[in-house]
């Protein structure tokens, strides 16, 4: 979606809410949903319709973990670091799926069509290790299933 595609999309969300505080956290979701990133554009642009300051709206979209600043790929693999997971080799498999991609743990293909997240915890420790890929759960993971489980998304 263009960015003056989103600022329309963002505009009727304003319209539906109001333009008051209240009206930032719908706009962020609908701006990440719609348009698949917060832009620097995106967010001064909040912050003009919603009379903040920008520093406020960057705030808030850096403290909530489900708004991103940049550009995800089509498929998101979270790979759970938590010591439950730690413990059943998860940090090994992070580091396998970060080198079958060619990329590092935060990071996105060059075709865009993955991004790498270590992320805390999955809420599944009962299957240690787990990965999430987009809302597919994955768990008693080793390497190479872990591996073979990427390789279907290829």
């Amino acid at each position: 979606m263009s960015l003056k595609e989103c600022k329309e999309e963002l505009k009727k969300i304003l319209d539906e809410h109001g333009r008051e505080n209240e009206a930032l956290l719908p706009c962020l979701h609908a701006a990440c949903e719609r348009c698949g990133y917060l832009t620097e554009e995106t967010i001064s642009f909040l912050a003009k319709e919603l009379n903040l300051p920008p520093v406020e709206v960057y705030s808030v979209a850096t403290f909530y973990s489900m708004f991103n600043l940049k550009e995800r790929g089509k498929f998101i693999i979270r790979i759970c670091v938590s010591l439950p997971c730690s413990l059943k080799g998860s940090r090994k498999i992070l580091e396998a799926v970060c080198e079958e991609l060619d990329i590092a743990a935060g990071q996105t293909t060059p075709d865009k069509k993955f991004t790498v997240e270590a992320v805390s915890c999955l809420g599944a420790c009962d299957k240690a290790p787990v990965m999430m890929i987009n809302e597919e759960l994955f768990g008693n993971l080793t390497v190479a299933r872990a591996k073979e489980i990427i390789s279907q998304y290829e």
